[in-house]
């Protein structure tokens, strides 16, 4: 595993399943990880609000004895206080690691060339990887074989359904992405996937028809229609959306069985309805729950690098 963890496509398929194994551990066991990061001061650097990441991860470090330090919006101010190239020199020299929510995915990339520490996305305008490695991780759990899954991601094509494009290539699944025309994802990275893809068997399709992304789907997943830093789109967002929003009949065009998805927070009756949020079909709060053991994994495998290779190559910036 790299130094650090930033995006999904940079893990291989051993790594991603040794994570899920570990977390299964966790999961299970608990108690058996509670040292694992003693003496560790880990970072949270936040220029976004949060509500699960930031609970998720600072109760996953104290639960295995390390001490998670929190900086808000207004104390972190990345490129703005300060250039991101001295905080990054400057704060590898305290912490043991940083966990990073920020906008601009530059920043991330920024920081970690200038960082002698482990730098971990907990999410920028382009990637989610933390959220989708944990819903991945709970589709694993409930479903086994990922190659005979058909997932449908259904909404904007955001940092969740880039990081969950990367996801299915990687791990071999077939995805499908229901987006109105002009709010699919990125070309440029689904090609990226789709060479990834050639590898693993995936197949990524991306479709402007709701229903036949969901007909026979093995997993429906959704987000919001207005993210973070896209308020002033709503109105339109919410024209442009409306004919894809996760009702009972949408439900009902996939698999009996087919498990519902949401990384939250919902905005009940726009992206997706009470009814189906709160189905028999729905694992939305579990799969939140998996955010708290995954990231604990990706936590233990970035130290047990760290051990293994003894001082970070990023310590040459600020020596």
């Amino acid at each position: 595993m790299k130094k650090d963890f930033i995006s999904i496509k940079d893990l291989s398929l051993k790594e991603i399943m040794e994570i899920f194994s570990l977390s299964r551990e966790i999961k299970k066991f608990s108690d058996a990880f509670s040292d694992k990061l003693k003496g560790k001061t880990i970072g949270l650097l936040f220029e976004k609000p949060s509500l699960r990441t930031r609970v998720s991860f600072e109760t996953g470090i104290n639960q295995m004895g390390g001490h998670p330090l929190y900086l808000s919006p207004q104390e972190v101010q990345l490129g703005k206080r300060e250039s991101v190239p001295d905080a990054a020199k400057t704060i590898s020299r305290y912490l043991d690691a940083v966990i990073i929510r920020t906008f601009s995915h530059k920043v991330i990339l920024d920081f970690v060339q200038n960082a002698g520490i482990p730098v971990i996305n907990a999410l920028t305008d382009l990637l989610h990887p933390a959220q989708v490695l944990s819903d991945m991780f709970t589709i694993y759990d409930k479903k086994k074989d990922l190659k005979k899954i058909k997932a449908s991601f259904i909404g904007d094509g955001n940092n969740i359904c880039n990081s969950l494009i990367f996801a299915s290539a990687k791990l071999g699944l077939s995805l499908f992405i229901a987006s109105p025309k002009g709010f699919e994802p990125d070309k440029k990275l689904v090609k990226q996937a789709e060479r990834i893809a050639l590898k693993t068997g995936a197949e990524i399709t991306v479709t402007n028809s709701l229903k036949s992304a969901a007909k026979n789907s093995d997993v429906l997943y959704t987000d919001v229609w207005v993210s973070m830093g896209r308020e002033s789109e709503r109105e339109k967002r919410l024209k442009a959306f409306s004919p894809f929003q996760l009702n009972r009949e949408v439900l009902n065009l996939a698999k009996k069985d087919c498990l519902v998805m949401h990384c939250l927070p919902a905005h009940r009756g726009e992206e997706i309805t009470n009814e189906v949020l709160d189905s028999k079909n729905s694992i939305v709060f579990e799969q939140a729950e998996n955010r708290l053991y995954v990231q604990k994994a990706i936590l233990i495998a970035l130290f047990n690098r760290r051990r293994r290779t003894g001082r970070w190559a990023g310590m040459a910036h600020d020596s």
